[in-house]
């Protein structure tokens, strides 16, 4: 089964992703195939440069070859990207600060990157 996972509630990458699907994924154990993860709000903090989780997570995307994208409305606001707001959905907001391979975008980047090889499930966390 191939799934992708999409960060929204609080503490769902501090918790969910680093205590639970990270380690599995660096096991070997998860389970299931991941082929993309997208994140909102503070849940994007994960993926700054030098952060542990962020780091991690990044390596095994790149191994496994899945996308990591961060909203790019919420990395505007948290100085994680640059653009400007009215062009959040556009793709033309730009990851800043992230560790290696995250884009910034909104639900049309989303529904593009994951075309190539898509979900049968979407887990919302």
């Amino acid at each position: 089964m191939k799934v992708a996972y999409v960060f929204a509630t609080p503490m769902a990458s501090a918790f969910k992703l680093a205590r639970m699907i990270l380690p599995q994924l660096e096991k070997g154990i998860h389970g299931a195939e991941v082929v993309g993860m997208m994140f909102f709000d503070d849940n994007i903090y994960c993926l700054r440069q030098g952060d542990d989780v962020g780091e991690r997570l990044a390596r095994i995307a790149a191994d496994q070859g899945f996308p990591l994208m961060i909203c790019d409305d919420c990395a505007l606001r948290r100085g994680m990207a640059t653009g400007e707001l009215h062009l959040c959905g556009t793709g033309e907001v730009t990851a800043e600060g992230t560790v290696p391979g995250v884009v910034a975008g909104c639900f049309p980047q989303l529904y593009a990157a994951l075309a190539a090889n898509p979900p049968d499930q979407i887990i919302t966390l």
